[in-house]
């Protein structure tokens, strides 16, 4: 399960890392560009119902922090459907098969499920 820290807030988001190093190619390479968009989820079934959104911007300070030392292997498609959605008015939308919830120490939680 890897993390992706984004801005001050000190709760961190638990996504798979295989899914995270997918993501992050693809928000590297927007913000490179300059260009922002939104990366956004459904709640976990043990959370409070709703959705989260991002609003990935080249100014907020971002962090992936990844539990597998070897890099996955990337797959090109994937990379691809993630820089369409980028793209789009709606952004981003992490899908059920590609995000978990992740538990933080502590007993903080941010949750990315869909």
């Amino acid at each position: 399960m890897g993390t992706l820290y984004y801005g001050d807030s000190g709760t961190p988001i638990g996504i798979e890392d295989q899914a995270l190093a997918h993501l992050k190619v693809a928000i590297v390479t927007k913000l490179r560009r300059g260009e922002s968009f939104t990366v956004s989820w459904l709640h976990a079934d043990d959370q409070p119902r709703g959705r989260s959104t991002l609003w990935l911007h080249h100014t907020i300070p971002l962090r992936f922090v990844f539990d597998d030392v070897e890099p996955p292997e990337l797959s090109r498609e994937w990379i691809e459907d993630l820089m369409r959605s980028a793209n789009s008015t709606g952004g981003v939308l992490l899908v059920d098969e590609h995000v978990h919830t992740y538990r933080a120490p502590g007993g903080a939680t941010q949750q990315i499920d869909a």
